[in-house]
């Protein structure tokens, strides 16, 4: 997304000192969680996440969903040979015929051959009696759940929804389980959706032309590939904290590079707990400290309403009281502030920053946005978004907004589900779905 050229070489010294604050605030928890294996307890162990492995991409794909879906044949779905285990019974010859033929299925070795959203990945070699991690796609496609099809063809809607593709950036140190909820909210709805992550290792050792650039580029290569598929596609964007904002940016930029009719099939843009429009050093190392610690991150914790005028930041005329970061949490912030204010101020890569905040600021496509962020998150202050808000309106943009009070960053679907839905459904009603039946 930046230039970095030499980012990871002036990484190692401040992140090898907060390597060590992030290890001494977590061991206690993890201490007695460590023990020497023996024999027989690493080989079963091997055996479940080679089968893990194995049945990773087709968990939750069936036939009856794909066959319905003619632009599905575009998609990588990597489909192994898997036997599945059959249970004891009287019929259990016919259960492995029909498993059998599912797993024979033209269909799905068709896809395996034929798709084109992702490269196959290489065969990861481990050694022998040490359990492999069970890798983590970049990206995923969720295909929407049956029942949500209209079966009859006659609504506006189901058809709208058929022709929309939700895309998810998630945040810095997201991974695809974290992404799953939101992908599975949207897919039960009718919604096609692709989730979206970067390796946080990919971001520390980022380089012009590397692995972030590259991945970026094959998901719009891909988006580009199924607009053209035929007219009437669209495109909704959901974006995560400003890690997922600053990807959409760099979407922007090489929509507008490879053609400018795409922007127009965007109708939507979703932004949960962004943006900070510029690289402010204290705004990146809260990211990086959260994306560290997780769920030992004082970023996580919600705020507890308090009574007291004097407590806490006033929100809509209540106020919350501020948890404090722990001694190691502090230190780590401070190595990382003082990291970021040297690397931020780099020519190459405030450059880069800046060309990408550039669009999003000014470049963005005529669609209505939704701001959803919360008085309380410690990563993203509240003031930023709403200045930006601001910036976007009287630009003449169609923006809305929700302040959720109370809730840590990128935690307000967990936090009030209902509330968060309730926005997301009015944004897509009042303005895809519209759009759909005006096509």
């Amino acid at each position: 997304m930046f230039n970095m050229g030499s980012f990871s070489g002036i990484l190692q010294r401040p992140l090898a000192a907060a390597t060590a604050i992030v290890a001494a605030s977590i061991s206690a928890d993890y201490s007695v969680k460590f023990y020497s294996p023996t024999p027989e307890q690493i080989h079963p162990a091997t055996s479940d996440s080679v089968q893990e492995l194995k049945s990773l991409w087709v968990d939750q794909i069936s036939v009856s969903k794909l066959a319905n879906l003619a632009f599905v044949t575009r998609i990588r779905v990597p489909v192994p040979s898997v036997n599945f285990p059959v249970p004891n019974s009287e019929r259990k010859d016919d259960l492995n015929m029909l498993c059998s033929s599912v797993t024979s299925s033209p269909l799905l070795h068709n896809l395996y051959q034929s798709a084109e959203l992702a490269k196959a990945s290489k065969p990861v070699a481990f050694s022998k009696g040490i359990p492999p991690a069970v890798p983590d796609v970049l990206y995923r496609w969720h295909l929407p759940e049956p029942s949500s099809f209209d079966v009859s063809g006659t609504s506006d809607c189901s058809s709208g929804k058929a022709r929309t593709v939700v895309v998810l950036l998630g945040w810095l140190g997201s991974k695809q389980k974290h992404l799953k909820r939101y992908a599975d909210w949207y897919t039960s709805r009718g919604f096609h959706c692709i989730t979206f992550t970067l390796p946080m290792t990919d971001i520390l050792s980022y380089r012009a032309g590397g692995n972030v650039e590259q991945n970026i580029d094959l998901l719009v290569n891909h988006l580009s590939d199924w607009l053209e598929e035929e007219q009437g596609k669209i495109l909704v964007f959901h974006t995560f904290s400003n890690t997922g904002w600053l990807i959409y940016g760099a979407i922007l930029e090489r929509f507008q590079k490879q053609d400018t009719s795409l922007m127009g099939r965007i109708k939507g843009c979703i932004v949960d707990s962004a943006p900070v429009a510029a690289p402010d050093p204290q705004v990146w190392a809260s990211g990086f400290s959260a994306a560290f610690l997780k769920k030992h991150s004082v970023a996580t914790k919600v705020l507890a309403k308090s009574s007291e005028p004097d407590i806490g930041v006033p929100a809509g005329g209540r106020s919350v009281a501020e948890p404090k970061p722990a001694a190691t949490e502090a230190a780590l912030l401070l190595i990382l502030e003082n990291f970021f204010k040297v690397v931020l101020n780099l020519p190459s890569v405030n450059g880069r920053l800046s060309d990408v905040i550039s669009v999003l600021s000014s470049g963005q496509p005529s669609c209505p946005q939704l701001y959803i962020y919360s008085s309380a998150d410690r990563v993203i202050p509240a003031g930023h978004v709403e200045s930006f808000i601001e910036e976007q309106r009287r630009a003449g943009r169609d923006v809305r907004s929700c302040n959720f009070v109370s809730t840590p960053h990128v935690d307000h679907f967990r936090n009030d589900p209902k509330l968060y839905t309730s926005q997301l459904s009015q944004f897509l009603e009042d303005c895809v779905l519209s759009c759909c039946k005006n096509c």
